[in-house]
């Protein structure tokens, strides 16, 4: 028996967390094991893609200011951390509807190649964040001189 799939604004706001679907056995996601949650903090949806040079990641931060985002990169894996904070503007009585997400986020993503630590930015804009990060040239070779003692 599968279990019930989450709806999309379910997944988009974080109310939940998407279980992976199995098919006989078999995960029907290639993608299952390169993105990951926190179990203890909302769910933070990404896009992830590649280009020839480097990997993308795009997620949406609204409502949270840049300085308040913690990324942490290794070669393989990166982390994204914040929280948003909601505003005291009305009661929970006066909702009709709720969908948006308040609180802490995270979302640790594997990535499927090895990329420069060092050379990875990240950009927010209306939003947006996008995280550029360069792939490892394994091709690149360098001469390495032996000197005489």
């Amino acid at each position: 028996m599968q279990p019930a799939k989450k709806s999309f604004f379910e997944r988009l706001t974080g109310n939940g967390r998407v279980e992976d679907e199995m098919i006989d056995g078999e995960e029907s996601d290639s993608r299952a094991n390169i993105l990951e949650e926190s179990e203890t903090d909302g769910q933070l949806t990404v896009d992830v893609y590649q280009t020839p040079n480097e990997i993308v990641i795009r997620t949406m931060v609204a409502g949270v200011k840049p300085e308040d985002l913690d990324i942490n990169i290794t070669r393989d894996m990166v982390s994204i951390r914040g929280s948003r904070e909601e505003s005291t503007e009305s009661h929970n009585q006066d909702y009709f509807h709720r969908e948006l997400y308040w609180g802490s986020f995270s979302r640790t993503i594997m990535l499927p190649e090895e990329i420069e630590v060092e050379e990875a930015e990240a950009v927010e804009r209306h939003g947006l964040l996008t995280i550029k990060l360069p792939k490892i040239d394994k091709s690149k070779q360098n001469k390495l001189r032996v000197k005489s003692v």
